[in-house]
C-alpha cells in the first residue's frame, strides 16, 4: 500500500519551526528594549586582553603547526561516517544481503579514504 503526500502530516513541524522562531525573534526583541543603554568608555586598560588574571607576555600571534586541527577534523570525518554503522547492525536482517554488500561498499570507502590520508602523510606526526 502507498502512503500518498498529505500537507497536515508536516503540521506539527512546522508549528515547532514556528515555535522556535517565535521564541528567538521575541526574545531578541525584549532584550533590545528592556536591556539598559550605556555609553562605552574606550580606555587603554579595557582594551586589553585579559587571560585569567596573568600578565600578558609576547604575542599570542605565532605560527604553529596545523597537524593537531587536521587530526581533529579528520577524527570528526570518521567518526560521523562510522556513526552509519550503528543503524545498520540494528536492521542487519531486514536489509539483507542487498544490504550487506552495499555496507561493504560503503566501508571500502571509508577504508579508501583512510588509505589516502595515511599516503598523504596526513598522520604523520614528525614532520
Amino acid at each position: 500500500m502507498e502512503r500518498t503526500f498529505i500537507p497536515s502530516d508536516y503540521l506539527p513541524i512546522i508549528v515547532q519551526s514556528a515555535v522556535a522562531l517565535g521564541f528567538v525573534v521575541v526574545t531578541m526583541a525584549l532584550t533590545h528594549y528592556i536591556g539598559g543603554k550605556r555609553k562605552r568608555i574606550r580606555t587603554l586598560r579595557k582594551d586589553e586582553n585579559f587571560e585569567c588574571g596573568i600578565e600578558v607576555k609576547g604575542n599570542a600571534r605565532f605560527p604553529f603547526s596545523v597537524k593537531y586541527f587536521l587530526i581533529a577534523i579528520l577524527f570528526v570525518l570518521f567518526d560521523v561516517e562510522i556513526i552509519f554503522f550503528y543503524p545498520w547492525a540494528i536492521n542487519f536482517k531486514e536489509f539483507g544481503w542487498d544490504g550487506f554488500w552495499e555496507m561493504l561498499l560503503f566501508l571500502f570507502f571509508l577504508l579508501f579514504g583512510f588509505y589516502y590520508i595515511y599516503k598523504k602523510g596526513a598522520l604523520n606526526w614528525e614532520e
